[in-house]
């Protein structure tokens, strides 16, 4: 039997008193100041979102909980022990009942306060947090010795959840750090090629605002998707986030329609995103991405979409030519006058190859470190939730 286990067994066998946190605890907010936010200040300041910024002074100075009043609602909760700072749409918890142990009530809320809040809701949608929200939550009371054990239990497991996790971020990103060196390597070229403006090999186009306004229509079902600048992504297409244009006017959309081999290139906002079409009739062009179609026989568009990937590519062309107005942006114009080398097609499907293989072991670890971290952090949920679930004793 486990010092938890004993410790129950000992002083709450029965079960335990749930109470309205407005019982044992003060629930306020901040300051409605908002130019108080510096850069290097000395004391935390919470908001109402999930970051946390930096002030010159302190409003409190004690053990809380502050919860966020906007933005990922129930998701986000800051335990504090000193000094701290905060805004008025933001919520601090400060525990008045000696009994109650501060650190539990926030793991508590961390279990169980989104799915209170999802309950409450029934169909609405919840953009904010109210005071009552707050003080009505029912939190468990075991005895204090219970609390404290199942504190000292959740934060070595929180530590431990951290440091893997630290870890494995970190295995990571050394991983693509040597997959671009060795692709930066790769290819790198001199005057052995020949360079090539690209809009001398290849089609540069966009599609026209007016174009997409007048015979486009979006739905959220179909099968022909508009790609998008979201949907363009480390060299490949995600289409986890897609629309539908199956109701337009593909008449009218003639210069719009992608096939197997064109190269998609964002050149608003994110610049310099690639990815390739591997399927013929099923994609076409959103507004904010260039097509390019290259007409040359002796390019392999993968040697491209690798080429554009690298860091020299971005410094000595990308950045070259980008132009700053509201956003962030590349005109068609100097996205036709970009250099490319042009070795002989048999080098570009060597290299190719290679980088096909190395790309493919680096994306098995992308996909394999966050799923890891993803299985830790559910394992926390699962035993946390557990160590916090107490039969309720009325009486």
């Amino acid at each position: 039997m486990s010092r938890l286990e004993q410790l129950i067994a000992e002083l709450c066998p029965s079960g335990v008193k749930y109470v309205p946190l407005k019982q044992i605890a003060e629930v306020g907010t901040g300051s409605s100041d908002r130019v108080n936010a510096v850069d290097d200040g000395e004391y935390p300041f919470y908001v109402r979102s999930k970051n946390i910024l930096r002030s010159n002074r302190y409003l409190f100075d004690e053990e809380a909980i502050i919860i966020p009043g906007e933005g990922g609602i129930g998701d986000i909760f800051h335990y504090v022990n000193g000094k701290y700072d905060l805004h008025q749409r933001a919520y601090r918890i400060h525990l008045i009942d000696p009994n109650v142990n501060t650190k539990f009530t926030y793991y508590c809320l961390s279990a169980n306060f989104k799915k209170y809040i999802i309950m409450k809701a029934v169909n609405a949608t919840v953009t904010s947090i109210r005071k009552p929200m707050i003080e009505n939550f029912q939190i468990p009371l075991p005895p204090l010795a219970v609390q404290q054990e199942i504190v000292r239990i959740l934060d070595n497991f929180t530590e431990l959840t951290a440091e893997l996790t630290a870890e494995l971020t970190a295995e990571l990103t050394s991983r693509r750090k040597q997959y671009e060196y060795f692709r930066d390597l790769l290819l790198t070229f001199g005057d052995e090629v020949e360079w090539i403006k690209l809009g001398e090999i290849a089609d540069v186009t966009k599609l026209a605002g007016f174009e997409f306004t007048e015979h486009v229509r979006y739905s959220d079902s179909g099968k022909i998707i508009a790609l998008r600048g979201l949907n363009v992504k480390d060299g490949r297409l995600d289409l986890s986030q897609v629309k539908y244009i199956d109701g337009s006017n593909f008449q009218k959309l003639s210069r719009s329609k992608l096939i197997i081999g064109d190269m998609l290139f964002t050149y608003v906002g994110t610049v310099g995103q690639v990815a390739l079409i591997d399927k013929n009739d099923t994609y076409y062009l959103a507004p904010n991405v260039a097509r390019i179609r290259f007409a040359a026989k002796s390019i392999n568009p993968n040697f491209m979409r690798y080429y554009f990937q690298t860091n020299h590519f971005v410094r000595k062309q990308i950045n070259r030519y980008m132009e700053s107005s509201s956003m962030k942006n590349l005109t068609m114009e100097n996205i036709r006058k970009f250099l490319v080398p042009i070795p002989p097609l048999e080098e570009q499907e060597r290299i190719v190859a290679i980088l096909d293989r190395f790309d493919a072991l680096c994306n098995d670890l992308t996909s394999g470190i966050p799923a890891e971290i993803e299985a830790r952090q559910k394992q926390y949920e699962y035993y946390r939730d557990k160590l916090l679930s107490f039969k309720e004793v009325t009486a």
